[in-house]
């Protein structure tokens, strides 16, 4: 299927957005063959910056193939936002869906189309105290697997240093580097005509983002945790922490513990 048109909105975001980059980030961008000429495909991206989709899309703008990012269907309906999001392309994600796949309908949509779905497996900014990709969501395995495209791992490092996650006030100088480095399309092959379970889809996630990882791991030239991080592990863990030290400040004051004051003791 032929590449679609960039667009004007596209072009007219690219105006606005592509000086201000060039004049904060200098760019060492590899991979950029491993994008697809044509037809529908996935990239899985790494997300550690607020400002990183931005650089992001630069790099894959320069491809010629313009990423269609997920956003929550409410932003397409808001004035002069509303109009850019559709004007670019941009897929509407209707959480409301009681059905898993229907949530990603539109993204499935694209990609049949012949588009590049741009996706951050993770969900949200890195929560890895050194910057490591964490563990992912299952959208886009449910998508790839639904499709059967390729996923193209993307990694990317130097937004993070030039406005670091959570943080207000960007660090200017000395002017960062923005490296980005995508790698050939992920094997998927073994998940295909199985049934679509949540331990399947949990399975194939590993796998893309153990690619991504491994894209992180060549731009950074050091060794990603064995384990990634686990957010969901983390606040089960964060919670039996403070169970724990509650329990262990009421003995140390002599008081009753919920349990025993449940019992009425």
């Amino acid at each position: 299927m032929p590449r679609r048109r960039i667009g004007f909105w596209y072009r007219f975001a690219a105006v606005l957005c592509k000086p201000p980059l060039v004049v904060l980030l200098k760019r060492d961008w590899r991979g950029m063959e491993n994008i697809p000429a044509e037809g529908g495909f996935i990239t899985a991206v790494n997300h550690n910056s607020h400002i990183d989709p931005f650089a992001y899309a630069h790099f894959q703008y320069n491809t010629g193939r313009v990423p269609r990012f997920l956003a929550k269907s409410g932003l397409f309906n808001k004035g002069f936002i509303g109009a850019a999001m559709r004007g670019t392309g941009q897929i509407p994600v209707y959480r409301e869906s009681t059905d898993a796949l229907s949530a990603f309908r539109a993204a499935i949509d694209a990609v049949e189309r012949g588009e590049c779905v741009a996706f951050y497996p993770e969900g949200t900014l890195t929560r890895d105290p050194d910057g490591w990709p964490m563990t992912g969501k299952t959208g886009a395995a449910r998508v790839a697997l639904q499709t059967k495209c390729p996923v193209i791992p993307v990694a990317q490092w130097g937004a993070n240093e030039l406005l670091p996650p959570y943080a207000k006030k960007p660090s200017l100088l000395p002017r960062k580097t923005h490296r980005v480095l995508a790698g050939p399309p992920v094997d998927l092959d073994r998940f295909y005509e199985r049934e679509m379970t949540p331990e399947l889809l949990k399975e194939a996630t590993e796998v893309i983002m153990a690619a991504v990882t491994r894209q992180l791991e060549q731009i950074r030239g050091e060794q990603a945790p064995e384990t990634p991080y686990d957010p969901r592990r983390e606040r089960i863990e964060q919670r039996r922490r403070t169970h724990t030290q509650k329990r262990e400040e009421r003995a140390r004051d002599g008081r009753p513990t919920a349990r025993e004051e449940g019992l009425g003791t």
